[in-house]
């Protein structure tokens, strides 16, 4: 799995460093509430397991990836909360099978970024979003991070700890 642009190779090698040198913290998006949704979202999936579910991000037009590595992380964890039954379809294209985690990609204007999770019942569908209006939520999440660093030994860590930390 490739996150934010880092090939498993690479994260092995943070992985190596972080446990014989110094603690090391990575995250496909530092945004403290954005690791919150991320949590929410896999007790939602397991409670609506038999529902369709999409995810859609739209970004700025000078963004690199798509799907954002924000939305991959939102996928994966949906799908790891559901026993990784669950096949990521990135665009849509022809009819939507049962067990797909549908992913789709708008880039227009200076949008920093937003994340829209769906999941669509047969009689109701539940909408959850994240906007992100400003850049300094991930300065403000790497000042978080850096905070908790500073207590723990060497290790590999992640916002799942930060938040455990709280």
């Amino acid at each position: 799995m490739q996150l934010l642009g880092l090939s498993d190779d690479d994260i092995n090698i943070l992985k190596n460093y972080a446990k014989e040198r110094m603690p090391v913290f990575q995250c496909a998006n530092m945004s403290f509430d954005v690791a919150l949704l991320k949590n929410l979202l896999k007790t939602i999936a397991v409670q609506l397991s038999n529902t369709d579910i999409e995810i859609s991000e739209t970004h700025h037009n000078r963004k690199k990836d798509a799907p954002s590595g924000t939305a991959k992380m939102f996928a994966d964890a949906i799908n790891e909360a559901l026993g990784n039954t669950k096949t990521l379809v990135y665009g849509r294209e022809g009819q939507r099978e049962k067990n797909e985690i549908g992913l789709s990609s708008i880039r227009g204007g200076n949008i920093v970024g937003e994340h829209t999770i769906q999941f669509f019942g047969e009689a109701e569908t539940l909408e959850i979003k994240h906007t992100t209006y400003s850049r300094e939520v991930f300065a403000e999440g790497a000042v978080k991070a850096a905070r908790f660093l500073m207590t723990k030994e060497k290790g590999f860590y992640n916002m799942d700890d930060l938040i455990a930390s709280v």
